[in-house]
């Protein structure tokens, strides 16, 4: 089992910032227990510190990398794909021939959803996907704000007795 040092430190800390491995993983490759490992979290500030630091980091560079891909998405991009036709060598089975090698450029048209995550999200204002309606009365005045409540329950009734019909 290893021993606290900044060693061990720097080895966890660069698993974590990874984001390739759980907790357990990192433990067995580092050489200690989970628990050893959540001790030192609370024995050791440095050692949460560092941990808490490499997490924010690995989060800052999902995000970008989501942005990157994101705006690769609204815009579009080139993609070039490499056919190669082989024929079989005689006599050497190891490595074929080359009959034919083709590149071509294709382009990726932006994509829709993309484009619609950005606008709801970036100005909800401007784009949202729901749209309200307002019911009022003449001249933009609110229909039922001059009414009783009497007024009111007879009107809810009508309506109530023409739903059922």
């Amino acid at each position: 089992m290893a021993k606290y040092s900044k060693k061990v430190v720097e080895r966890v800390v660069g698993l974590v910032k990874s984001d390739t491995y759980t907790i357990a993983e990192i433990c067995q490759q580092v050489g200690i227990s989970q628990a050893t490992f959540h001790r030192w979290q609370e024995e050791h500030e440095d050692f949460a510190l560092a941990i808490e630091e490499a997490r924010e980091s690995r989060t800052q560079f999902f995000v970008q990398e989501a942005k990157k891909s994101l705006l690769k998405k609204i815009q579009g991009y080139e993609v070039t794909e490499t056919k190669v036709v082989t024929i079989p060598t005689k006599g050497d089975h190891s490595k074929p021939t080359i009959k034919e090698q083709t590149t071509t450029k294709k382009h990726i048209q932006p994509d829709t959803a993309a484009i619609i995550f950005t606008l709801t999200n970036g100005d909800p204002m401007r784009w949202r996907n729901k749209q309200t309606t307002e019911v009022t009365g003449k001249d933009g005045k609110d229909l039922f704000k001059t009414l009783s409540d009497e007024e009111l329950d007879k009107q809810i009734a009508d309506l109530e007795k023409k739903l059922n019909q």
